[in-house]
């Protein structure tokens, strides 16, 4: 069981270029999946033929992280700006 003595704060998330980091493992997963398809039949002589298709699924699904990440980045500058933006001038509802 924990103590409370033991319990920490979490720590504030890492920001970096997460696009280019994703986009950039994506390139290499594809750069495998066709650097081996010549080798396919030794693969499948072999029994390693998931290493192609393992090499085909982290391409996809580095697609599919590409997207998330650019809507997350975006949503992120979204809020930025609207945090950052001043005040429209408007009064506040409930004051008259």
């Amino acid at each position: 069981m924990w103590k409370k003595s033991e319990l920490r704060e979490a720590p504030e998330p890492l920001e970096g270029p997460v696009v280019g980091t994703i986009t950039g493992g994506t390139i290499i997963w594809f750069v495998l999946f066709l650097a081996q398809l010549p080798f396919y039949g030794w693969f499948a002589d072999h029994d390693r033929t998931w290493w192609v298709w393992t090499c085909l699924a982290g391409g996809g699904l580095g697609l599919l992280g590409i997207w998330y990440v650019r809507k997350r980045d975006a949503a992120i500058k979204r809020a930025a700006a609207a945090a950052a933006a001043p005040d429209t001038g408007r009064a506040p509802a409930d004051a008259s």
